[in-house]
């Protein structure tokens, strides 16, 4: 289930496949149903009920079936009033219908009204508001002790919370890719891992040490202090000396940014003589689970100073990809886009931190740069086809900017 509540307060709820909000605390859920033309809709015991998060974020459309559309339910959580979970219901159907909530001890837009229900048997305190055609009605529940009353007015949209969310997250990464799973499916993944990490999934060193060190190393990067969470992080990289995974060796890189980013310099130099005595493990070929695909994403793109090491998917060939902030060191990461000219793509970077010395030498071994910012063509991909993917365009010579939108990397 997804989870909901504020960064920095600890109320927390999981949202369920179908819409209702379930507290972490003692307090009951709070479930809703649709009353259409036709009859109830239980969105619990529904067959048409979609649901997806917005871009990877908390943010969750529920969307149930109706005679001539769709009643779409969304759930989100803002920190105004101390804390309000919304749940916001738009009647996208050519008809009228009424929406009924199992609890009535939340903040409404207007006075709840005695209206009899009829035709479901609904738990006790349960409410029905009306909603007409294209209408959207919210309401409120309260991080706290629960209370019913006015919703307050001016609180963010979910378009709003969905932005919010994203700037968090790509504090410590953001990509642009094309479609697919391995793709901007992958990318709505990475962005999900990061909402729950902040909003506590976090493992214990003890009982995940691979997890632990990848997940602080996450939310130092989204903005969290790492000073409380030092010991534990000694513990983790002392459990993973043994282990010479792939995931082990990206945990203890993330757990290298952390010290460094922290100022703990004999940590540090401890730590590298620990990955300086190790072999190199082979990336998996598929992401693993958990928060260890965000590290295999950024993998992907790059390992040190060395750009898209692997190559680039066949599906990936003629498709236009940006990625900024991947790390290439502990206090360096490099921004890029490609952009293709015929079988040629070409390059745009900008390196942050610690610049490196880049080089790409699956895609264009012949490759390498000490700038910090700058474009190159790059010769056809190895496994490119010999017709071109897209329509052939006038070749980018050194220091000449790809005839493309700009693309800024501030």
């Amino acid at each position: 289930m997804i989870t909901t509540g504020v960064t920095g307060s600890g109320w927390r709820a999981s949202i369920t496949p179908w819409g209702a909000i379930e507290p972490w605390d003692d307090e009951p859920s709070i479930d809703w149903y649709v009353a259409a033309d036709d009859r109830w809709h239980v969105p619990a015991s529904e067959p048409a009920v979609r649901q997806v998060r917005v871009d990877g974020t908390p943010v969750t459309e529920t969307r149930v079936r109706v005679p001539n559309g769709d009643v779409v339910q969304r759930v989100f959580s803002v920190p105004d009033g101390g804390g309000l979970t919304i749940i916001e219901v738009e009647n996208e159907s050519t008809l009228p219908v009424a929406i009924a909530f199992s609890r009535r001890d939340v903040l409404t837009e207007r006075p709840i009204a005695d209206i009899p229900i009829e035709g479901i048997e609904l738990p006790d305190g349960a409410f029905v508001l009306p909603l007409g055609h294209a209408a959207t009605l919210r309401i409120g529940v309260v991080h706290g002790p629960q209370r019913n009353g006015a919703l307050p007015a001016g609180l963010p949209t979910w378009h709003q919370v969905v932005s919010g969310w994203l700037t968090v997250t790509e504090r410590a990464s953001r990509f642009v890719l094309p479609d697919g799973e391995l793709g901007a499916g992958l990318v709505e993944r990475v962005t999900a891992t990061r909402c729950e990490l902040a909003l506590g999934a976090i493992p214990t060193a003890a009982d995940d040490p691979v997890g632990f060190a990848i997940v602080l190393g996450e939310l130092v990067r989204m903005g969290e202090r790492p000073d409380p969470w030092l010991p534990e992080l000694v513990e983790a990289v002392e459990l993973l000396g043994p282990d010479r995974s792939w995931s082990a060796t990206a945990a203890l890189t993330a757990a290298r940014r952390v010290l460094t980013i922290a100022g703990e310099r004999r940590a540090r130099r401890d730590l590298d003589r620990i990955v300086a005595g190790r072999e190199p493990a082979a990336r998996p070929d598929a992401p693993p689970d958990g928060p260890s695909a965000i590290a295999w994403l950024e993998s992907v793109f790059a390992v040190g100073g060395a750009l898209v090491p692997d190559g680039l998917p066949d599906s990936w060939l003629g498709q236009s990809i940006e990625v900024y902030g991947v790390p290439t060191s502990a206090v360096g990461a490099v921004s890029f886009a490609l952009r293709w000219h015929g079988e040629r793509p070409a390059i745009l970077w900008e390196q942050t931190g610690d610049p490196t010395t880049l080089t790409s030498p699956t895609v264009a071994p012949e490759w390498s740069t000490d700038e910090i910012s700058g474009e190159a063509l790059w010769p056809p991909p190895p496994n490119a086809p010999r017709a071109a993917t897209v329509e052939p365009e006038p070749p980018v010579e050194p220091g000449e900017h790809p005839p493309d939108e700009p693309i800024s990397f501030s």
